[in-house]
């Protein structure tokens, strides 16, 4: 069987370490585990790793945020897998700083980088893996807090929610996704 994860976020050093980022830091995190390095492919950063007797293909894409969906199509075509053995890793502001959940289905929620991806694949039945940044700015401060680091805080307790979402990961190519969101989503 193969999956195919989707870490959403921005290339170039500016936005590495940023709350939007979310998506590539969580994939780097797991490829770092499993001794697999990124390089360099068509609209995105691919790298493919093993667990438990699944092929996961890993893609960061290059295309920035706003145009994830033509990335995200073309490796599912590319590789031939199904949009129910995809996982999209993204940001959420509307969660709590390192809490996660996961969806089989839902709406961009005014998501960029969700709604080209719904406009490019055919709809919003496609699972994805919300990952809390939390949502402390003032009114009309949105693009700047999810395009800002992580205070400190947050960076010393980011290890143990990558880890989690990386344990969720696993879970949704190995248990399904139904029972991953059972064990884990609260």
């Amino acid at each position: 069987m193969k999956y195919l994860v989707v870490g959403l976020g921005n290339i170039g050093a500016e936005y590495e370490l940023t709350r939007h980022n979310i998506g590539f830091l969580t994939l780097d995190r797991l490829a770092d585990q499993k001794g697999v390095t990124f390089e360099m492919g068509r609209l995105a950063y691919h790298a493919e790793c093993k667990h438990k007797g699944r092929t996961i293909h890993l893609i960061k894409p290059t295309t920035y945020m706003n145009l994830s969906g033509k990335a995200m199509k073309y490796w599912m075509q590319e590789l031939k897998i199904p949009k129910e053995n995809v996982l999209v890793i993204v940001d959420d502001l509307a969660l709590p700083f390192g809490k996660l959940r996961m969806r089989a289905k839902g709406s961009s929620a005014g998501h960029n980088g969700l709604k080209n991806i719904e406009d490019l694949t055919g709809g919003q039945n496609y699972p994805r893996l919300k990952f809390g940044i939390g949502d402390d700015f003032g009114k009309g401060q949105q693009v700047d807090y999810v395009l800002s680091k992580f205070t400190q805080q947050e960076f010393d307790e980011l290890p143990f929610a990558m880890d989690k979402a990386i344990e969720m990961i696993y879970g949704f190519c190995t248990i399904g996704i139904t029972r991953t969101m059972n064990e884990h989503n609260d």
